[in-house]
């Protein structure tokens, strides 16, 4: 794969950001964006596990796919206190995966702000992600093709970005938004996925208080270097078809799946990483 180190600007004015990255669909790391958020100095792990240590929260891990997984399922809970002493306890694969927490601590809306750059950002669904030293969110894009300003914060996370025109060489699962699970982007197996060779990407490193944006539709891979967590504002996509493909996929494409899934069971899973890679191979003129 070839991947470039995402551009840094410490700050940016809303002329700037419009023109050298929203209509561009560029991604671009804002260095000091937050700085006068009161969550730049208060969000740590331990302010988090103050304000929320009695809730209850969805948890995810790497396990694969199965047809038994509902969107989005969560494959355990625990309280938001004990999650945050795992995490700083020792490695885990457990993560907090969209999680509205303003909905249960609504206190912590008054420690952001809405940035004024150009988005017109959803007020409703600002999510949050948790995530242990070393565990990873697979190769997958946004359901509704958003575009995405994600705020990080304690520690460090590692961001690896695909632009859609790279999809036939990323191994897309059909009829999902992820590509293969058994790819590890940190070390591509090129012999059995010889087309990644051929995926031309970003990379950069999130640390406390920095702002990734991620244009619409981009594919990403997250891996947290060391326990953090952040937070995603999201904006509509402006191009036509990205806004038709976002209702596609909410309103056909999910609902097929799971069907099929009810239909087919585990088969209908195998068929399709099955498919994914004997699909881009074809594209690119490979024998199956």
């Amino acid at each position: 794969m070839k991947l470039k180190q995402i551009h840094r600007v410490k700050t940016i004015t809303k002329t700037e950001f419009v023109r050298d990255y929203l209509k561009p669909q560029k991604p671009v790391v804002i260095e000091n964006l937050i700085e006068d958020w009161p969550a730049y100095d208060k969000w740590h792990l331990d302010y988090i596990k103050e304000v929320a240590g009695d809730r209850e929260v969805p948890l995810y891990d790497d396990r694969p796919v199965t047809h038994e997984d509902g969107f989005n399922q969560a494959h355990a809970k625990m309280k938001m206190a004990d999650y945050i002493d795992l995490l700083k306890r020792e490695p885990t694969n457990y993560r907090i995966f969209l999680y509205n927490i303003m909905k249960e601590v609504p206190s912590l809306k008054k420690d952001f702000k809405f940035p004024k750059i150009g988005l017109r950002l959803l007020k409703q669904i600002p999510m949050v992600f948790f995530g242990g030293e070393n565990s990873k969110v697979f190769m997958h894009h946004d359901i509704d093709w958003a575009n995405i300003l994600h705020f990080h914060f304690h520690g460090k996370k590692q961001c690896i970005l695909f632009a859609p025109d790279q999809t036939e060489n990323l191994y897309k699962v059909p009829h999902s938004l992820i590509t293969r699970e058994d790819i590890d982007f940190d070390h591509p197996d090129y012999e059995k996925f010889p087309i990644l060779k051929k995926a031309e990407g970003f990379i950069c490193e999130l640390n406390h208080g920095e702002t990734l944006y991620m244009p619409e539709g981009y594919w990403h891979y997250m891996k947290y270097v060391t326990p953090g967590f952040s937070m995603s504002l999201r904006a509509l996509p402006r191009k036509p078809k990205h806004l038709l493909q976002a209702v596609y996929n909410v309103f056909v494409m999910r609902h097929f799946d799971n069907l099929m899934r009810r239909r087919k069971g585990q088969a209908w899973i195998d068929e399709k990483n099955e498919r994914a890679i004997a699909e881009t191979h074809k594209k690119h003129g490979l024998a199956v």
